[in-house]
């Protein structure tokens, strides 16, 4: 199979399924050629929630374009990872261009476009007439409470497949992983409180995307505008599970070949949002003694700031899933975050605490609805405030990580002065191709 080309070389893409198994010629090719072609460095980078394969090589091409310039003298390789996630059609992303396979811009009225329709399919084989339920329902929102318990129902149809929910999907970061009762709230909840709760956090994100926009006037939101971002991130939590397996049960495993069969290759990885996830589980399948990860760094992640604590701070019975695995990487854990990633700081935390806890915002009025304050740091993701709870964890401006990072151990990047620019419901969670971030990479792996 021919790679595409995407500017820089050798390059080699790596596909898995969503149990982790990759596609056996091309991880035949990188075990072969890497060593052969006299590479030093190997970037291996897993990108986040994606429709399809073109947009995340075009990803790929686009932040590793700067590179060679950076580090002329290095002996560099590229991966890019494939792996069966998905993006929401009517998400902006900054500053990258729309696909040909791209939806067009979805009607005045909400609902369930297209290219998400299509996307739906791909990523849940066999839950074609719950797709079509759904769409069906989020385009003509009828009124009552029956309308919206069978858009619950078969949402959970689509994500679930078991009373656990997505927990059961390997997407808890912290332990004890499973809520008590009959599952996360975000599925077995009152369907009507959690689509106003969720109806509230895109008004808050829409009126903190426009403060101070002359002439800017809220468009209220209701039930079914609610309803859309339930299935969104129902649909996210759900590929956060996915991404964990595909590391651990397959990238992680591949890296420890890639040890043996080119011990002088020296690994770095990198992830953007649920792709941080899977780079970081990847840990948890590297073999005992495999020290070729030099580095790994995180754009936006999505997924706790507590995952490599040894104990979370508000429950201290809790653990991150991955306390400890940051000792498996031969250099630092860099962890990009910022303040305008609205997917990280509103939406996320919401959805997390839905997932794996029984309490409810509902009820409160939409003046005291806001989200840091009320559901506090429990619920943090790595994207917005970095890595939190692990002894030892430096923090740096952008500006000061650009002259030089530690050898070692985790360190938060505040990235904001670049990651900055998107619309909501996402805000910046997108906007990771600067050159700064490839500066970055190459920082933390010592690459010159």
């Amino acid at each position: 199979m021919t790679e595409p080309a995407i500017g820089v070389s050798p390059y080699w893409e790596l596909t898995f399924d969503a149990d982790g198994d990759p596609d056996g010629p091309e991880r035949d090719r990188l075990l072969a050629e890497a060593a052969r072609q006299g590479v030093r460095d190997l970037l291996v980078f897993a990108h986040g929630w994606n429709n399809e394969r073109s947009g995340a090589t075009r990803l790929y091409g686009r932040f590793f374009a700067p590179v060679p310039a950076l580090a002329p003298e290095a002996r560099l390789g590229y991966v890019g990872v494939i792996w069966p996630s998905m993006m929401f059609a009517d998400e902006p992303v900054p500053d990258f261009p729309a696909s040909p396979a791209a939806a067009p811009a979805p009607p005045a009225r909400p609902g369930l476009d297209d290219g998400s329709r299509q996307a739906l399919l791909t990523v849940f084989p066999g839950r074609a007439a719950e797709v079509a339920g759904l769409a069906r329902l989020l385009e003509q929102r009828p009124d009552g409470a029956d309308a919206l318990a069978e858009f619950g129902r078969l949402l959970r149809q689509l994500v679930a497949g078991d009373p656990q929910g997505p927990q059961a999907t390997g997407g808890a970061d912290t332990t004890p992983g499973a809520a008590p009762g009959n599952g996360p709230e975000l599925l077995y909840g009152d369907i009507t409180e959690v689509c106003g709760e969720f109806a509230r956090a895109l008004e808050q994100t829409e009126s903190a995307a426009a403060d101070g926009t002359e002439g800017f006037s809220l468009t209220p939101k209701g039930l079914w505008d609610g309803a859309l971002e339930v299935l969104r991130q129902a649909t996210y939590y759900a590929m956060k599970g996915r991404a964990g397996t595909v590391g651990e049960k397959g990238l992680g495993p591949l890296l420890g070949r890639l040890a043996r069969t080119a011990p002088g290759v020296r690994v770095h990885l990198v992830g953007h949002s649920f792709g941080g996830r899977l780079v970081s589980f990847a840990l948890r399948g590297l073999p005992d003694g495999v020290r070729t990860v030099k580095s790994l760094t995180l754009l936006q992640g999505a997924f706790s700031h507590y995952a490599f604590a040894a104990r979370v701070p508000e429950d201290p019975a809790a653990a991150g899933v991955l306390r400890g695995y940051q000792d498996r990487v031969d250099g630092p854990l860099v962890c990009c975050h910022s303040r305008f990633d609205s997917a990280l700081g509103t939406m996320y935390p919401l959805a997390s605490r839905m997932a794996g806890d029984d309490r409810s915002l509902a009820g409160l009025p939409a003046e005291d609805f806001d989200i840091g304050r009320l559901l506090g740091p429990r619920w943090g993701a790595l994207g917005h405030d970095g890595v939190q709870g692990v002894d030892g964890t430096r923090s740096l401006a952008l500006a000061d990580a650009l002259r030089g990072l530690p050898t070692a151990g985790p360190v938060n990047v505040d990235v904001s002065a670049v990651v900055r620019h998107g619309g909501p419901p996402s805000g910046a969670h997108s906007d990771i191709v600067h050159p700064e971030l490839a500066r970055v990479v190459l920082a933390a792996g010592r690459v010159v």
